[in-house]
């Protein structure tokens, strides 16, 4: 075989400890995210208690260095995926909630001068939940990831932040927030910002879907931020960070899908209509199949940019491909899965209407869950 020829070869098996890293995702996914998630939707059941209970996973512990505290694990693109689509077949929002401190950590292991990372790393090493995520979106029609309108000026020793920022993860307790913002005469930046300085403000957000993730808008007027809040000393790449995040997201949206086949399949063998079950009939059936044809392209599409982005290779084209595809089709597959319970599809009483609602806001989703 030719070197060109064994370049093209790719191997899916999962190593043994992404097996069991697998395993106790989707125990927790089951168990501490399937039940709770229709009762956060309604605003029945407290999404700080589930918090801290998923900082039991050590999702923040792994990647980082053992001399900070950490595991000491390599950074895995591919672990991350897994870990996104494992807990989002338990739940999207919560899901999203749980990993976005993970998706700090990775951006300032990637990106963060070796100061940043001694300075805040640690304090994600204490078994307790530390609520840190990103401000990328904006609350406009016309919101281009890659040219946010938040602006940063140089200060005095520092830099001042204006702009708003929406559908922020975990946006209303975030003790540390990245915010992506346009720095004078030089580009796109990210900024760490701790607690909540004067001049900022948060405020939660109504949306449809994504309960468990307190999505939130942020405010900056005039917020001073210090100099060593610059994140890479400004060398920041943009790009990078948005492809890693789109893999996140796809896998998040994988695993949500996930859930819906998983329960479409024994509702439509179990449903009787006209004393047979419903999966005999050839339109529910297909329709049944290509969810699943759609769910396992939406699937390899996200393991493959995960892959190159794991091997060092360019991975922009094989992120972006996966985005507009997973969201498209992961909407798709929502609505199907409602249409395949016919009337129960719009009731509460089957999680399908929940799962259609988290799955709208895919296509929507930047910057929120690098992996």
């Amino acid at each position: 075989m030719t070197e060109a020829a064994q370049d093209l070869l790719f191997d899916l098996t999962l190593s043994d400890e992404q097996r069991m890293n697998r395993d106790t995702m989707q125990r927790f996914a089951a168990q501490e995210m399937r039940d709770l998630a229709p009762a956060v939707d309604l605003g029945g059941a407290d999404v700080g208690s589930f918090l801290p209970r998923s900082a039991e996973l050590g999702l923040t512990l792994l990647p980082i260095p053992e001399a900070l505290g950490g595991a000491g694990m390599q950074r895995s693109p591919v672990s991350n995926a897994l870990i996104h689509e494992d807990l989002a077949h338990g739940d999207l929002g919560l899901a999203l909630g749980a990993v976005a401190p993970l998706g700090f950590v990775n951006t300032l292991l990637d990106q963060g001068t070796d100061a940043q990372k001694e300075a805040l790393l640690p304090r994600f090493c204490s078994g307790e939940f530390l609520a840190a995520t990103t401000a990328l979106q904006e609350p406009r029609a016309t919101f281009e990831p890659t040219e946010p309108r938040a602006t940063a000026t140089p200060s005095g020793e520092g830099f001042v932040l204006n702009g708003s920022k929406c559908m922020v993860p975990l946006g209303m307790e975030a003790e540390l927030v990245l915010v992506i913002a346009q720095l004078q005469d030089t580009g796109p930046a990210a900024f760490i910002v701790q607690g909540t300085p004067e001049g900022m403000q948060r405020s939660a957000e109504e949306n449809m879907g994504l309960k468990g993730a307190q999505l939130a808008t942020l405010q900056f007027d005039e917020v001073q931020v210090p100099a060593d809040a610059l994140l890479g000393g400004g060398a920041f790449n943009l790009q990078r960070f948005l492809d890693l995040s789109r893999i996140g997201i796809c896998a998040l949206a994988v695993g949500a899908c996930q859930a819906v086949l998983d329960y479409v399949v024994p509702y439509c063998n179990e449903r009787e209509a006209f004393g047979e079950p419903i999966s005999n009939r050839q339109s529910v059936a297909f329709m049944i199949a290509d969810i699943a044809i759609e769910l396992e392209s939406m699937r390899l599409m996200t393991w493959r940019a995960a892959a190159l982005a794991e091997r060092g290779e360019d991975f922009h084209e094989q992120a972006y491909l996966a985005k507009q595809f997973c969201a498209e089709y992961a909407m798709k597959i929502g609505t199907d899965g409602v249409q395949l319970l016919g009337g129960h599809g719009y009731t509460r009483e089957h999680p399908v209407e929940l799962w259609y609602r988290h799955l709208r806001a895919i296509d929507t989703l930047e910057g929120v869950a690098a992996a």
